[in-house]
């Protein structure tokens, strides 16, 4: 009896073992990341912006509808030729598009042609029963982020009475009014969502619309007269890749951006600018952007699938299709230093960049010139961080459960003769200096969100973060 139960217990103890050893990993992986959220928060307590910077932001808005792709696409194959195009022309491209960034876990936004297959989609969309409707536009988004942390507000967009209610405190609105709002489709998918075998490897979103007013920046003349009496600390410009692949006439398109331009150009040397780059496919449109908005703007913000973009216009002259959704740090720091070494240089009729702020899933990277004006890089950096973890969860409390890391154990500075970085639980953000280019670069990892609600707006709530406590 005595040896029948040593043996039952010898067994349960063995059991317990295994169990443990099983666990080990998970705990091991919730204590790293708890720890990580709780140095961040801590150091985010620090830097609270006490003072109400006055912001101008433009341009344009609109009503998002967001509706999983898995509805929109219900019943439809992986497409066996997936591909990137221009535009939505037919319902075989945007199938075909679809797939392709699916497939890489990328973000695209796209014009719809047709207005008949505009609104053929758009009813598909209203009959999916997740569908939720939200304030849409790169220029309104960063807007209510900028109030919410305690800014005021000039927004640059024609709204309709309706959606003008969705706008927290602190923002006035420059622009006029419109009747009905344009509407932008969003199509979401989760992260390891699987589609006839090929799993998406983050959760992101393709955009398409049929906007005919935004393109036309119809807010810009109202929005030039208001900026003068608010006299703004920082003008943002944003929402410009609204113009990419619109059926402008012959010059229509330039003559906008050149007044863009001139606005940026208006602005009093002590007033910082920031262009907000998107998803542009057309080359001749961001050939155009770089050569009139960038050089007029001291910083700019971006995702990992804009800087190579960028990057490869600057330095090859051409426009890349597809980059990486999860870059190593080491490549993407040498862009930057490639991008800031090139847009630096003082021209004498140019605003010379003094930060570059990259946000990716895994990472914030933020480059700032050393005796710049630019504040508070490291907690631009871990701002930048958390707001996208509590963006895409939609929920203020950052939970370790619904949390992880993909940021490596370390990285190098460089790929060429870099210097390794451990990654440490209780020290995660990461800056320094660099004589030779005369910046600092600050990087603060993100604590991904396991159980995404919203990708769509991530990168315009994250930037706006990063940007109001470096003011």
């Amino acid at each position: 009896m005595i040896e029948s139960a040593s043996k039952y217990l010898s067994l349960v103890a063995l059991l317990v073992g295994l169990a443990l050893v099983w666990l080990r990993p998970g705990q091991e992986d919730l204590l790293k990341v708890d720890t990580v959220i709780s140095s961040l928060l801590k150091y985010e307590a620090k830097y609270v912006e006490e003072n109400q910077p006055r912001i101008a932001v433009g341009y344009g808005a609109c009503k998002d509808l967001f509706v999983t792709g898995s509805h929109m696409l219900a019943n439809v194959s992986f497409p066996a030729n997936p591909d990137n195009f221009m535009g939505v022309g037919d319902e075989d491209q945007l199938v075909r598009m679809y797939g392709f960034f699916f497939k890489a876990g990328a973000a695209a936004e796209r014009f719809v042609h047709g207005q008949e297959l505009w609104k053929e989609l758009l009813e598909t969309g209203l009959k999916d029963t997740e569908h939720r409707w939200g304030l849409g536009g790169n220029a309104p988004v960063m807007a209510a982020r900028f109030a919410r942390e305690g800014a005021k507000v000039l927004l640059g967009a024609k709204l309709s009475p309706g959606l003008a209610e969705w706008l927290p405190e602190g923002v006035e609105v420059a622009g006029g009014d419109i009747e009905s709002d344009d509407v932008h489709l969003i199509m979401e998918y989760k992260r390891n969502e699987e589609w006839n075998g090929v799993v998406s490897p983050r959760a992101n979103r393709f955009i398409i619309h049929h906007d005919l007013n935004n393109p036309m920046v119809s807010s810009l003349e109202q929005f030039r007269q208001a900026l003068p009496l608010f006299n703004p600390q920082l003008l943002v410009v944003g929402g410009l890749q609204m113009m990419d692949n619109f059926p402008f006439r012959e010059g229509e398109r330039l003559e906008r951006i050149l007044l863009i331009r001139d606005q940026m150009v208006a602005m009093d040397q002590d007033t910082r600018v920031h262009f907000e780059m998107a998803s542009f496919v057309d080359e001749s449109l961001l050939a155009e952007l770089t050569e009139h908005i960038i050089p007029q703007a001291d910083s700019l913000g971006m995702n990992e699938q804009e800087l190579p973009n960028l990057h490869s216009l600057l330095t090859k002259g051409e426009v890349t299709t597809m980059a990486d959704s999860n870059p190593r740090i080491a490549e993407v720091l040498d862009q930057m230093r490639e991008v800031y070494s090139i847009l630096s240089v003082d021209k004498g009729t140019n605003r010379p960049v003094t930060r570059i702020h990259l946000h990716t899933l895994a990472y914030q990277a933020i480059l700032t010139a050393k005796g710049s004006p630019w504040k508070n890089t490291g907690a631009a950096a871990v701002k930048s961080s958390l707001t996208a973890h509590r963006h895409v969860c939609a929920d203020k409390e950052v939970k370790p459960e619904k949390s992880f890391l993909i940021m490596d154990d370390s990285f190098s500075t460089s790929k060429e003769g870099g210097r390794r970085v451990p990654f440490i639980n209780t020290r995660p953000l990461t800056c320094w200096e660099e004589e030779d280019l005369g910046v600092n670069i600050c990087i603060a990892p993100v604590l991904v969100c396991a159980q995404a609600v919203q990708t769509a707006g991530g990168g315009d709530n994250i930037s706006a973060a990063g940007l109001v406590v470096q003011i």
